[in-house]
């Protein structure tokens, strides 16, 4: 009898976590469906397709009790109806309420109490293959790979590669040069390209630094990026993520700046219908505090306005450090090549004449803004656990600050500091400390909302800026977040280590300054350290 029963409980988990994976199975193909809309012009026959993809869900969830997906795909419905009810059309909040929809039905997980609890759905879960030379090497980024959400596989020779993209196309592949021999890594990336109408995200990778013709040659086999050298998990990471589109499915957003209303709603629509969030603006005065407020991918600017012209504006945008970076590219009827260079010189980086095709204003918008986005995530972002740097965090916070007072809603800011550090980097070495700070990274972003900005402040300090939350509020979900991260255990000798932090937190009053509201968040950091650290405490003032 007790061995019945010891074998009933497993079996009965096994099955509910059969139908919950049914569950996420079809909730990724809503995922892959809205993830390959982002690289297309949106039209009746990808309606229907999400449509469908989404009822799919719908049945399954309500089938198998799994509320939280009822909800969402229930949600998505409804947004779908209303694109429906708009003629087909996509609106920039119609694209923001899906995008948020799919934000989160990225996240869910299985039951909560699973082992797999920890487990969040990334849009794609194919795995990554690894064709390298050295099974060790291999073998350790697999680890590191999966610590980051992604599955890694490494396979040992060609005919493992082979047999495995027989089996299942991957989410990407890194190819060594030499795999299998001289350049053959090569010749089998090209091979597995063959014939595929989406090709795949592939990386190429060598010991040392290789000739241009080596590098010719990875480009013609479908190459998007070569590393050499050292083989750096954090950046191989960044670019991974950033070419399966794993790390967010956020849309780019233009700021249209247009007097003309008619033209301004033109180009909307056509951005729009490629999933394009857009913000129009005919009164260009208006200009920097639409910036601050919208923070866009790109602007798109009329080059004759009456209040200023579209050069003039452009000067003054790039006269703030925050948007030197961003793209501008001028849409006009202006036809004279010299007077089109001139406004290039002031601070343009294109120039649409119109008429102008949808598809290359599309094309032009997508390519422009990708690059820029890219190139500020290498700018911003810390290169070990990919969170904002101190600088860019502050910037946020700024941000956050000004959109709470003018909507007289709360805003928390948090810093974290995980406890005895020094202690772990004496002890375990400098590697499991890295290891230590990714996880508590990784634990952040999956557990704070989109809406929140997480950075690294600093070596093993982090803060996050809560818009829309009280003190009250931030303290209870950074509390359960510190409960949880002190359960995770990593693999060491003489035992296992685990780490847990502390937390400081202080909300904003009215007209106070950033520098303020960070040296109380700090302040309250401090009296939790003094407290017997691993706990959460709130800047109660200067008593506390």
């Amino acid at each position: 009898m007790p061995i019945m029963i010891e074998h009933e409980d497993p079996s009965r988990d096994r099955l509910k976590q059969h139908f919950a994976k049914r569950v996420i199975h079809q909730a990724r193909q809503v995922l892959e469906v809205w993830q390959r809309l982002q690289q297309q012009e949106w039209d009746a026959t990808a309606l229907a397709e999400l449509i469908e993809a989404n009822l799919g869900l719908l049945r399954y969830a309500e089938r198998f009790e799994q509320d939280l997906h009822v909800h969402l795909a229930r949600s998505i419905g409804h947004c779908l109806e209303a694109v429906e009810a708009n003629r087909g059309r996509l609106t920039s909040q119609l694209i923001t309420e899906l995008n948020q929809l799919m934000q989160r039905l990225s996240r869910t997980g299985l039951r909560h109490g699973d082992q797999y609890d920890q487990t969040f759905l990334p849009p794609l879960r194919k795995p990554v293959y690894l064709a390298l030379q050295d099974q060790e090497r291999a073998e350790r980024l697999a680890q590191q790979l999966e610590f980051f959400g992604l599955h890694a596989q490494p396979l040992a020779s060609a005919a493992a590669f082979r047999t495995a993209m027989d089996e299942r196309h991957p989410a990407a592949i890194l190819m060594e040069v030499d795999f299998s021999g001289p350049d053959q890594g090569l010749a089998l990336a090209s091979e597995a390209q063959e014939g595929l109408e989406h090709k795949l995200p592939l990386l190429f990778f060598s010991h040392q630094d290789v000739d241009t013709p080596t590098r010719l040659a990875a480009v013609r086999a479908g190459g998007q990026e070569f590393f050499t050298g050292a083989l750096d998990a954090s950046s191989l990471i960044e670019r991974i993520e950033i070419l399966t589109n794993v790390i967010q499915y956020d849309p780019y957003k233009v700021l249209i700046i247009d007097d003309s209303r008619a033209q301004a709603i033109h180009t909307e629509r056509v951005l729009n219908s490629a999933g394009i969030v857009t913000r129009t603006l005919t009164e260009p005065i208006q200009a920097m505090a639409e910036l601050a407020e919208f923070q866009p991918d790109l602007i798109i600017l009329d080059m004759y306005m009456p209040e200023c012209n579209g050069p003039e504006l452009a000067k003054v945008i790039r006269h703030n450090d925050r948007y030197v970076s961003v793209p501008i590219i001028y849409l006009s009827a202006e036809d004279d090549l010299d007077k089109q260079l001139d406004a290039m010189s002031e601070g343009g980086d294109d120039f649409l004449t119109k008429p102008i095709k949808p598809r290359h204003l599309i094309a032009t918008v997508r390519n422009r803004a990708a690059r820029a986005r890219n190139l500020k995530a290498r700018m911003v972002r810390d290169s070990l656990t990919g969170l904002f740097n101190h600088t860019h965090t502050l910037q946020l916070l700024e941000d956050a600050r000004f959109r709470a007072r003018r909507d007289g809603q709360p805003l928390t800011f948090a810093m974290l500091d995980i406890d005895h550090f020094k202690k772990v980097n004496d002890t375990y070495g400098h590697p499991m400390g890295d290891r230590v700070i990714k996880s508590l990274a990784l634990f952040l972003k999956q557990r704070l909302r989109k809406t929140d900005h997480i950075g690294r402040y600093g070596g093993e300090e982090f803060a996050v800026v809560l818009p829309d939350t009280d003190a009250a509020t931030a303290a209870k979900v950074l509390d359960e977040i510190r409960k949880r991260f002190a359960e995770i255990h990593y693999p060491a000798q003489p035992r296992d280590l685990s780490c847990t932090f502390s937390c400081g937190i202080a909300e904003v009053t009215e007209d106070m300054d950033t520098n303020t509201l960070s040296k109380q968040a700090d302040e309250a950091l401090y009296v939790a350290k003094r407290g017997g650290r691993n706990r959460v405490e709130i800047y109660l003032g200067e008593k506390a």
